[in-house]
């Protein structure tokens, strides 16, 4: 996976505005990827580690599951946000499939603030697209405490 980096330090609620751009981050899908992140979330459906069971379904090939892009959005959202950024809603709709050899390239941006009690609350709209279009589009709200003036 690519990106500029993983941020080290965690945004400060302040410094962030509605309009900002996240951070892009591009994923190569491999064949390990797909197999690897269905085996890590028990997802033993065939079509996303049998390419001739996939195949024979009439998919060109093995494909991303849910559960692996799920895991991929949270990424996209911490590295940009930070490691104390906590995702309280991600809402994520599939689109294409996403196959072996077709990166995907997440794209975000700030779309809402508020805030709530000490936590400053921070809304992100996100996509991650490849050749076949959107694979996967949703919001999520990240809750930040540093930087909320009291």
């Amino acid at each position: 996976m690519t990106s500029t980096a993983t941020r080290t330090t965690t945004l400060a609620y302040n410094a962030i505005n509605v309009g900002d751009e996240i951070t892009p981050m591009e994923v190569p899908v491999t064949t390990t990827l797909i197999v690897a992140g269905a085996i890590a979330s028990r997802d033993y459906m065939p079509v996303h580690h049998d390419r001739d069971f996939a195949t024979g379904q009439g998919s060109p090939d093995i494909f991303l599951n849910i559960l692996t892009t799920n895991g991929l959005c949270v990424k996209f959202l911490h590295d940009w946000a930070g490691p104390e950024a906590v995702v309280k809603k991600l809402s994520i709709r599939l689109g294409v499939p996403a196959f072996p050899n077709d990166p995907l390239h997440f794209t975000g941006s700030v779309s809402g603030k508020s805030i709530s009690g000490n936590e400053g609350l921070v809304e992100v709209t996100l996509k991650g697209s490849n050749k076949l279009g959107d694979h996967v589009t949703g919001t999520a709200i990240l809750s930040l405490l540093n930087g909320v003036e009291a």
